[in-house]
């Protein structure tokens, strides 16, 4: 059995969506690009041919992740989780105590994080710093420049 990974549902929806799009679509598209580079005859010296099994290859192989993490999931509920503190699944408002900048995160698993939606990892620095941080509560992260200190704004909201 595989390492548990951390989900919510949404995340978890979202895997078993682009399971059923790579499945369903993008392997047929690549298995008529194959069918078309095979009737041009020599697969030897057949770039497209080449290209479109590197492709598949490439589509099994995340397939396989997927299906994997799928496997593997264990799905998060943030509103189970105590509300006046830091935990997966839950949205977190902090504040840099230096630069005075606010920031609105979800703390997800490995498998779920997207910087650039705010949605970070429990196992990053500013996530692992954060879980388990109540209201009002000044966090110290641990940064490669550096010590970042937040202050938690709210929680859930």
């Amino acid at each position: 059995m595989g390492e548990e990974i951390l989900l919510t549902q949404e995340g978890y929806d979202a895997k078993v969506a682009e399971l059923e799009e790579l499945v369903t679509t993008k392997r047929s598209e690549i298995a008529e690009r194959l069918k078309e580079a095979i009737s041009y005859g020599d697969i030897s010296e057949n770039s497209e041919y080449d290209a479109a099994k590197n492709e598949q290859a490439e589509l099994e192989e995340k397939i396989s992740k997927i299906e994997n993490i799928i496997k593997n999931a264990k799905i998060i509920d943030g509103k189970a989780a105590k509300s006046d503190r830091v935990n997966l699944g839950v949205k977190v408002k902090v504040r840099n105590a230096k630069t005075k900048k606010e920031d609105v995160y979800t703390i997800v698993g490995s498998a779920e994080a997207d910087p650039l939606e705010g949605k970070i990892s429990n196992e990053s620095p500013v996530g692992s710093a954060l879980i388990g941080a109540k209201v009002k509560e000044k966090v110290i992260v641990k940064a490669p420049d550096g010590e970042i200190k937040y202050e938690v704004l709210s929680i859930g909201k």
